[in-house]
């Protein structure tokens, strides 16, 4: 079985973000890029089940500019037997990256695909759902845990409100994962030499998709968030209750 996996390259995590003067973006310029978190996950459940005998290969498939090699790189060090980088220089939309990621899919046949369950970037959570929908298979979202049950079968443990929910898919079929699945492995020196010389495959979107439709969505402009205005230190409980009565935040 072939398992792909699906990373996006998104400011580092550790990183400050600071909005551009103009107000049309994130400033980028020399800042620290990464793998997303979520699909950091993604990648180490996806070496994992390789490495318990349930998959022959692991590809990895990012959208992006070309500087997006360096996030392939880093995942083929992780163990990633190959990688895809879909090139463009526009922003992609959830739904465009669904569009885009059936293309993969039809081309690559995997049994499995796992996804991080959101960008840290953006936050929208919808690529993996949209993507299920378009290929016409079951998805298992926000996997704390996978299990297979047979070869063809596995049981995924998402968190849901009221606790753990355990639901069993037939794949193929999309997995998102959630912070808790596993913790990703760390790359070594050696492992990365190693990744330079792992196939990495560049297409062009127009390639795969010339007709890319689903820009619903136009930002006009981006804020900082407003200072947190300072703390109020109170002396007893009846102080702080009158205090939220004057604001009217309690009867």
């Amino acid at each position: 079985m072939k398992i792909l996996v699906a990373i996006k390259r998104v400011v580092d995590y550790n990183v400050r973000v600071q909005v551009k003067p103009d107000g049309s973006g994130v400033a980028t310029d020399g800042v620290k890029m990464s793998i997303n978190p979520f699909d950091e996950i993604a990648i180490e459940e996806a070496l994992r089940i390789k490495e318990q005998g349930k998959a022959d290969e692991v590809v990895v498939v990012t959208i992006g500019n070309n500087d997006s090699q360096q996030q392939l790189r880093t995942a083929m060090a992780m163990g990633a037997d190959r990688s895809i980088l879909v090139e463009t220089d526009s922003a992609i939309q959830p739904l465009q990256a669904a569009q885009v990621l059936l293309k993969v899919i039809n081309e690559e046949q995997p049994g499995l695909v796992i996804t991080g369950k959101q960008a840290i970037d953006d936050d929208n959570n919808q690529t993996p759902q949209m993507l299920a929908t378009l290929w016409n298979r079951p998805q298992a979202t926000f996997a704390s845990e996978i299990e297979f049950v047979t070869d063809d079968k596995v049981n995924v443990t998402r968190e849901v409100d009221a606790g753990l929910e355990t639901i069993q898919v037939e794949l193929p079929a999309v997995v998102s994962t959630d912070l808790r699945l596993n913790e990703p492995r760390f790359v070594k020196l050696p492992d990365i030499m190693k990744a330079k010389r792992k196939p990495l495959d560049v297409k062009a979107v127009a390639d795969l998709v010339p007709d890319l439709s689903g820009k619903a969505i136009e930002v006009l402009q981006h804020e900082s968030p407003q200072p947190r205005s300072k703390g109020v230190m109170v002396e007893s409980v009846d102080e702080l209750i009158d205090i939220l009565k004057d604001k009217g935040l309690v009867g």
